[in-house]
């Protein structure tokens, strides 16, 4: 991703100068992308600024004088990364199966891969590929000073609460109430905002997940929860039994199934009359997802990370058909080759095929990705400067050409090649 104005080659004299610059999809943070469509820019005098969005022939035939530059895929706002752990920038891309990934991770974290240095190598990474609107999940304070104190960044730090046992759940509200007081001073208009993360439904209990709830709504914080990722999940959930709960073992002894899908959990718990954005929400049925359009929750999806991890394909045709806005989000380096959105949007397009348009893709990485974070899209109209609008050029195709023989768990994933 990069901003193809203003032109490398400035003119010297003073005259008024345009260019119209074609890609395959234009969004301009209004209504819907558009197909075969341009953005004519002044470039000169600078700074550049936006003259008209709109159909490619129509702008052609109404600037005939204006340079033709060259062709991209999207030409949109910078895209929104809603969903990632840059505490986890510096653990090494580990493939499937999911509860595989889960002790890789444990074992991460108890090595000390996890803090403030990985978080400010993920920072430079989500920077460098030009992302200044993130949802981050932060384990480590000083990461969450980090985010807060960022002047160039916007976006959510949630606060992430990981404690199954119910007889922990006082000590966990009141060390979670305790960072929300000493932190929410912090925030400055404009740019990262506090929010709390219970963990997922199986890792934080009932009676503590209906308090953080409260808490964030009486409150007015972001809620954002892993959910439905794996298939074990939901058996862990309706029948107390499955890999996800052999292989957390020991963490998972107070946890009772309820019978319910873990979205039919989080329902019946008023977890989601607080409207948190939930992450993944793979495994879900109509009854979820009828449940998450009335509730109004938005869902980030995460595509290489659930190829990665084997966790399943995204059901984007029913999401659709329910109404649910769906953002985008690239997870971890630890599942995730980079934390780009635009190879995110590129991967989604390629495992959703015809099942999912471009188009609305593109749509969930700008304006989904603002919805899921509480933030306002830049919006593109005529003398807006052209810095709001950048060319989107994904980095490497996806699957990577590796997987793509199915020599790989990526490859083995159903839809993973697109």
């Amino acid at each position: 991703m990069s901003p193809p104005w203003p032109p490398t080659d400035r003119p010297d004299d003073a005259a008024p100068r345009r260019e119209l610059w074609p890609a395959d999809l234009v969004y301009d943070g209004l209504g819907r992308p558009r197909r075969d469509a341009a953005v004519v820019l002044q470039v000169n005098p600078l700074p550049a600024t936006v003259v008209a969005v709109g159909p490619l022939a129509e702008l052609r035939a109404q600037h005939p004088a204006a340079r033709l530059r060259p062709r991209t895929p999207v030409v949109a706002p910078p895209p929104v990364n809603a969903h990632t752990h840059l505490d986890l920038s510096r653990m090494p891309l580990t493939r499937g199966p999911y509860v595989d990934f889960i002790r890789a991770v444990i074992a991460h974290r108890r090595a000390g891969g996890r803090g403030l240095v990985a978080a400010r190598a993920g920072l430079d990474e989500l920077k460098a590929a030009g992302v200044r609107t993130v949802g981050d999940i932060v384990t480590d304070e000083a990461v969450l000073a980090l985010l807060l104190a960022d002047p160039d960044l916007q976006g959510v730090a949630y606060w992430e609460v990981f404690a199954p046992d119910p007889a922990d759940a006082d000590a966990a509200y009141d060390a979670a109430l305790d960072v929300v007081r000493r932190f929410r001073p912090r925030e400055r208009p404009g740019c990262v905002r506090l929010g709390l993360s219970p963990h997922a439904p199986h890792t934080v209990s009932g009676p503590l997940l209906q308090r953080l709830a409260g808490l964030a709504r009486t409150e007015r914080l972001p809620l954002q929860v892993h959910v439905a990722e794996d298939p074990g999940e939901v058996a862990l959930h309706r029948h107390g039994d499955g890999p996800l709960c052999e292989a957390m073992g020991p963490i998972l002894r107070a946890f009772r199934p309820s019978g319910r899908s873990p979205v039919g959990y989080l329902d019946a718990l008023g977890v989601l009359a607080a409207r948190p954005t939930l992450v993944h929400a793979i495994h879900v049925d109509d009854d979820d997802l009828r449940r998450l359009q009335r509730a109004g929750c938005v869902v980030v999806h995460c595509p290489r990370s659930n190829a990665v991890l084997g966790c399943g394909t995204f059901p984007w045709a029913a999401y659709a058909r329910h109404g649910v806005s769906v953002a985008l989000g690239t997870d971890s380096r630890g599942s995730s080759p980079s934390l780009d959105p635009v190879d995110e949007w590129a991967a989604a397009v390629a495992v959703h095929g015809s099942a999912a348009d471009p188009a609305q893709l593109l749509w969930a990485a700008v304006k989904g990705g603002h919805r899921a974070l509480g933030s306002t899209p830049p919006r593109a109209v005529r003398g807006s400067p052209a810095a709001g609008l950048v060319a989107w050029r994904p980095g490497a195709p996806w699957p990577p050409p590796r997987e793509a023989a199915g020599a790989g768990p990526v490859g083995d994933v159903p839809g993973a090649a697109g």
